[in-house]
């Protein structure tokens, strides 16, 4: 059936298919709010931490007290839009047996997930993101992006950085075709993210010996390149290498979203699922 369709067809159902999504996820009104107010909490906790690590200090790594409390927000904004602490639903398509039906759809089992999660990620940046920046605006004196290029490579950047994340989310999933057992494999992945990302704590802040470790892997392109783009860290030739560096991840996560889908899929028909 895939074969059948023209691209134009294809288009109009991916983007039917992410309107969905986005109406649905649009109704989990408590579920948000909830959300929200965790995450609203816990950044403003780490505002707190913050703040006592600076102490009297006025920089650490580059960063003044500003751009580490502007850090704790933006990194609670992007939790949900990213799913950073975990998404698999994938892992339960397949292990509750829908996966067969959704192999079936008029459109690739890729462009399919990635169609749900548009619209979900949709929401959560409207409903939860934005909305944990404006309440930063309004209690603590957060930095603010003042240049035209710099928000236009900010959004570049945070298309690509969930593209990134959607990619490894994904990957991580595909797991389940091998085992009834990845959830297991999915908190670790998830969790060594958390770190590897950037996201609890700016890298700038770790040992050199750390951070390229870091930067050998994809994360910091989902978290970290986003972040110092919006605090005005990354300019110039950096930000275009950062830019670059994150479509290469994306890449480089398609291609092998891909083969194990593939592999995956061949494995499944085998026992057959």
């Amino acid at each position: 059936m895939q074969a059948v369709l023209s691209p134009m067809p294809e288009v109009r159902l991916f983007w039917e298919l992410a309107q969905r999504s986005f109406q649905r996820h649009l109704t989990y009104r408590a579920a948000t709010l909830a959300g929200l107010a965790t995450n609203v909490f816990f950044g403003f906790l780490r505002v707190a931490v913050m703040t006592a690590l600076y102490g009297t200090r006025t920089e650490v790594a580059g960063m003044d007290l500003a751009s580490a409390i502007t850090f704790t927000g933006l990194a609670q904004a992007v939790i949900a839009y990213l799913s950073i602490f975990g998404w698999y639903d994938l892992m339960r398509s397949v292990n509750s047996g829908e996966v067969a039906s959704d192999l079936l759809k008029p459109l690739g089992y890729f462009r399919f997930w990635l169609a749900l999660d548009l619209g979900r990620a949709s929401v959560a940046f409207l409903l939860r993101g934005v909305s944990i920046m404006l309440l930063y605006l309004c209690f603590f004196p957060i930095i603010v992006p003042d240049r035209p290029m710099q928000w236009v490579a900010l959004g570049a950047s945070f298309i690509l950085s969930w593209l990134l994340s959607f990619a490894w989310r994904f990957l991580i999933n595909l797991t389940a075709f091998w085992t009834p057992n990845a959830l297991g494999i999915g908190r670790f992945a998830f969790g060594a993210a958390w770190v590897l990302s950037g996201f609890f704590m700016p890298l700038r802040f770790f040992p050199d010996w750390f951070q390229t470790f870091c930067y050998l892997t994809p994360f910091p392109s989902m978290v970290t390149t986003t972040i110092e783009i919006y605090l005005g860290l990354l300019t110039g030739p950096a930000l275009v290498q950062a830019l670059f560096v994150q479509l290469f991840w994306i890449v480089v996560m398609i291609l092998a979203c891909q083969r194990v889908l593939r592999a995956g899929v061949h494995r499944l028909v085998i026992q057959g699922g």
